[in-house]
């Protein structure tokens, strides 16, 4: 079995995986620890594990996992990976983003992919039939767009929005107009990045994952394939990837 563990700067996602490749156990930590690391093993027969993450690594955690796991991978720009990298300045390169591309990939090989993760940030990634990341951009996510309207401004008020609210064409009152121009503006983004790639190629598929993408769901769910936990199947892919 897999352990793939995916850092980010407020939440742990973990996953594991059994020899077949399919995901038997999904898990989200506000904070993970090596004690935790501990107590999975404990529980499951972990063989092999991965992790990457956004933020310095305790060494405790990688020495625990290093010991504990007959193959370790600590995902860096060094990493063997299963696609050709072709960004510039791999070292610059945000493991998630690279991962989900690997995730992306393997679920649909010689394909041209976009891959839209909303997060606290958005990237737009873009992925050959050939297996090459290509590079992409990054944008403001949801939240950092509501917080930037409120910190920039002297009167517009901090707004919040639920990934399950209806959100009008246009708002009647400045809570709705915030709202409104945010998520809406964010949709007709994304839909401008898939319009473009279908102009540009025939063949392709569109992947959205990231933890704000069910806040867009409802208006591209038509156009993309939606896979909430694609960089942890890319972390996956990567650590067999390194035991082959």
């Amino acid at each position: 079995m897999n352990i793939c563990i995916d850092q980010g700067n407020s939440r742990t996602k973990v996953a594991l995986f059994d020899n077949d490749g399919r995901m038997v156990k999904h898990l989200v930590y506000r904070s993970f620890s090596s004690a935790d690391a501990h107590r999975l093993y404990e529980l499951y027969p972990i063989e092999n594990s991965i992790i990457s993450s956004v933020v310095n690594l305790e060494s405790s955690m990688v020495n625990t996992l290093g010991r504990l796991s007959k193959r370790f991978v600590l995902f860096d720009h060094q990493t063997p990976l299963p696609i050709q990298n072709g960004y510039l300045s791999p070292e610059t390169l945000g493991q998630d983003r690279l991962a989900a591309a690997v995730g992306a990939a393997w679920l649909c090989p010689n394909e041209n992919l976009l891959i839209i993760d909303a997060g606290s940030a958005v990237t737009y990634d873009f992925v050959d039939e050939k297996g090459i990341f290509l590079g992409g951009n990054i944008a403001p996510g949801i939240k950092m767009r509501l917080n930037v309207l409120h910190t920039m401004t002297k009167k517009l008020p901090l707004v919040e929005v639920d990934e399950q609210e209806l959100i009008p064409l246009y708002g009647q009152r400045t809570r709705d107009a915030i709202a409104a121009g945010v998520v809406r503006g964010l949709v007709f983004e994304v839909k401008g990045y898939i319009r473009t790639m279908s102009e540009r190629t025939t063949h392709y598929r569109t992947f959205l994952t990231g933890g704000y993408a069910p806040y867009l769901l409802n208006a591209v769910k038509k156009e993309v394939q939606y896979e909430p936990r694609l960089v942890l199947i890319g972390l996956n892919r990567i650590l067999e990837h390194n035991r082959e």
